[in-house]
């Protein structure tokens, strides 16, 4: 007979009794039994009164707790460790039903929760997270207790801990306390996986996915913290001896769980990680990293080897391959190393992970080394048939990311990977990123702009692009038909059945290089570039020619470095005679170039410059040279440019310019790089200037480098003593202009504008010839020798 329960519990719910339910008072001391509890009894769960009466001292305690509404640490240290011991009881005693109903009615997770999140984040003075964390652990070994609230404990559990501050920055800090609230969480994490159920280990996956969350954190105290805790739950699994799980620890005798594999399906973004933080500055996490990485390398070794049948004849010799495996790399654990080591077990899908971890760990606000991320497309790039696989999700990552990667190595091998996609799988690569940004935003244009950029990739791209133009189902591949018509003439461009003739009479039909869009014209020119490369196809593009120059005037910088070097590229391929025309059409359009904010800019305008002058024969020199003398200033102060490869391309093309005009003293002087000379010998050379040369000298006063300010202020004091007009108020209009630059925010400049104007306002007293003028050339000089 069972074993009735007692006739006046001490249990205090009298709060939580439905009103219907207190008809009568009741007698001192008696507390009428819940229907929860009665219904229990009912169905024969006894036992829980048998615990009731066992443990009545311990879940008054916890009933008392939750009612006071001042909670010390003491006390919350005694509630907590009391949940323990009623868990012990439950277990032992089999009345986990009944201690879930206690549990639930109480609300006991949700309690734990609050006093995680109630401690401080600034320090931890307290073992209160501690014995949190232990009580989680001893609830998860009771059945359906902690249902449905495991992962909001976890979250919380995580962000009382991992977002404490550095332990360096935690004064006062018990470093004992510290590493035993650490030990309390992996020991927690490890019972939750081990108590996960029999299907598989679900609590894993969730408690890896959370971790995988604070590892990406750009703090290094959170990140360590993560990374520690993932190689603990990595030996875990390592350290199992079999697939089969024993959990007889957990004191239930038919608790043996049978796993013939574990799945991770996070497991290529938890090895990414792994492996860049392994390259960390952080020694803690670097170490940590390593750890973790040894430890899933052990359990995918443990995990392959199952599949193969012990009495298998290659068993023991592949067991000992494995093992020596094991050790090679990390006796050198680069990230390549690393990498190629997991490569041969992990499968496609895994790989594809890491391979999109590399590539999001590339952005340049990434708190990784981007050539360690670089390392690991290196590797996948060598056997792409097993690790760039679905490629629409690697084409949208790329997508995602790449106007974020700004540093030369990381896009460089982004670069790569993308032309390599392209390359083997065109069609995807080019439907994938029509279906990402059909309207072709700054993302889509880079890729499309490096797809273009190699000819055997720009072939297969147009090819796809066509087919998708001849599908009846698509009405228009870009957002106009003037795009699509665009890609047509392009695609027949890079044909070579077509003929120069065929070719010109087509795009004169339409000539859709007039009014183009930024898009259109980027795409376009890109696609030119790579053309323009072999001289039968560049000679076909003379009939572009016009169009694109007419488009510069309001074509971004990088569309007029892509025009520019389509025009190197054409006339490269052309004789002097034939290149003639265009060149002298071309130099008054660089021009305007050579001051232009890139400096990328101006050093390729320049040397342009300096290539089509000497294409120019016969009598198309006597027409490039009022161009020619319009360029000699601008090319003289561009030889002070802080970009040396701008100074060294003015110098060479100042030379080419003297040459072209028979002036023997400037080249020479150019040559020669007597820069403080060159200024008096344009005013000498050709008097009749000095007027234009002045004009031309003033928005160099505004200019954004010292060099060329100064370059300018002293330019202006010699050619005003060189001006014919004479008259006061044409001195005025030049002071003035130089009496701006007396606040300039650079000394040398302020400095040189006042003796430039106090001279300039000096009555002349006929010095000696060139006297002026040579102050002025070496004041600069003379006064940085003081």
């Amino acid at each position: 007979m069972a074993e009735r329960p007692p006739s006046h519990p001490r249990v205090a719910w009298e709060e939580n009794r439905a009103p219907q339910e207190s008809s009568s008072p009741p007698r001192p001391q008696q507390v009428r039994v819940p229907r929860l509890l009665q219904r229990s009894a009912r169905a024969g769960v006894s036992s829980w009164w048998s615990l009731y009466r066992e443990e009545r001292e311990a879940v008054e305690l916890i009933q008392a707790f939750l009612k006071s509404s001042q909670k010390e640490e003491a006390q919350k240290m005694q509630f907590l460790e009391t949940i323990g011991t009623l868990c012990k009881a439950a277990r032992r005693k089999g009345l986990s039903r009944g201690l879930n109903a206690f549990c639930r009615r109480f609300e006991l997770a949700e309690n734990i929760k609050v006093l995680l999140e109630e401690e401080p984040r600034d320090h931890l003075h307290t073992a209160v997270r501690q014995q949190a964390m232990l009580a989680i652990a001893a609830l998860s070994k009771v059945k359906m207790v902690l249902e449905g609230k495991k992962e909001s404990l976890l979250e919380a559990c995580f962000r009382s801990v991992f977002l404490l501050p550095p332990k360096t920055d935690m004064q006062g800090l018990d470093t004992t306390l510290y590493f035993k609230t650490l030990d309390a969480m992996d020991t927690m994490l490890q019972t939750l996986v081990l108590s996960s159920p029999a299907s598989g280990f679900t609590e894993l996956q969730t408690i890896l996915e959370m971790l995988l969350t604070f590892i990406n954190c750009q703090s290094a105290a959170v990140c360590e913290r993560a990374v520690g805790r993932l190689g603990r739950l990595s030996d875990l699994l390592a350290t199992c001896s079999s697939v089969e799980v024993c959990r007889t620890h957990l004191g239930d005798d038919d608790s043996r769980a049978c796993h013939t594999e574990i799945r991770i399906p996070i497991l290529g973004q938890l090895l990414g990680r792994l492996i860049l933080c392994r390259t960390c500055q952080n020694w803690e996490i670097s170490w940590g990293a390593l750890d973790a990485l040894h430890h899933l390398f052990r359990f995918i070794l443990w995990q392959k080897r199952t599949m193969l049948p012990e009495d298998n004849p290659e068993h023991p010799w592949r067991q000992r391959e494995q093992e020596a495996e094991n050790t090679s790399w990390l006796s050198s654990p680069s990230t390549s190393n690393i990498t190629m080591a997991f490569g041969k077990y992990l499968q496609p899908s895994e790989k594809r992970d890491l391979v999109l971890v590399a590539i999001e760990a590339m952005r340049d606000s990434s708190i990784y080394d981007k050539e360690e991320a670089s390392s690991i497309l290196d590797v996948a790039m060598r056997e792409p048939a097993s690790w760039v696989t679905e490629v629409p999700n690697i084409v949208r990552c790329i997508y995602e990311n790449m106007v974020c990667i700004c540093t030369a190595s990381a896009r460089q091998s982004l670069d790569l990977l993308l032309l390599l996609m392209t390359e083997q799988c065109p069609g995807e690569v080019v439907t994938s990123l029509l279906k990402l940004s059909p309207s072709c935003d700054s993302a889509a244009l880079a890729m499309w702009d490096v797809m273009l950029s190699q000819p055997h990739t720009l072939k297969k791209v147009l090819r796809e692009l066509l087919s998708q133009l001849q599908d009846q189902r698509l009405r228009r591949v870009f957002s106009s038909s003037t795009e699509d018509a665009c890609i047509h003439h392009l695609a027949l461009l890079a044909s070579s059945d077509i003929e120069s003739e065929e070719f010109a009479g087509l795009y004169k039909a339409q000539r859709y290089l007039r009014r183009p869009s930024l898009v259109l014209l980027s795409l376009v020119l890109r696609g030119l570039i790579t053309l323009s490369q072999r001289p039968e196809t560049a000679r076909k593009m003379l009939v572009l020619l016009p169009d694109i120059m007419e488009t510069q005037e309001n074509a971004n910088t990088d569309n007029k470095m892509k025009a520019l070097l389509v025009f190197r590229n054409v006339l490269g391929h052309m004789t002097r005679g034939e290149a003639s025309l265009t060149a002298l059409q071309l130099v008054e359009k660089l021009l305007p170039l050579f001051d232009d904010e890139s400096s990328q800019l101006r050093e390729l305008s320049i040397c342009l410059f300096k290539e089509v002058l000497q294409m120019v024969v016969g009598s198309n020199k006597r027409q490039v040279k009022e161009n020619v003398r319009r360029s000699l200033l601008p090319l003289f102060f561009r030889m002070s440019d802080q970009s040396e490869s701008v100074a060294k391309a003015s110098q060479e093309a100042l030379v080419v310019a003297a040459k072209l005009l028979k002036w023997r003293q400037l080249k020479h002087l150019t040559q020669t790089a007597q820069t403080w000379r060159i200024g008096e010998c344009l005013l000498v050379q050709d008097r009749s200037r000095v007027e234009d040369y002045l004009s031309q000298s003033l928005p160099y006063l505004k200019d954004a480098q010292v060099p060329l300010r100064e370059a300018a202020v002293r330019f202006i004091g010699l050619a005003a003593r060189h001006r014919r007009d004479q008259s006061e108020e044409k001195l005025a209009e030049i002071c003035n202009a130089l009496q701006l630059l007396e606040k300039d925010d650079d000394l040398s400049v302020s400095s040189l504008a006042i003796q430039t104007v106090l001279i300039l306002r000096t009555p002349r007293k006929k010095p000696k010839r060139g006297w002026a003028l040579w102050a002025l050339c070496c004041w600069p000089c003379k006064a940085g020798q003081k």
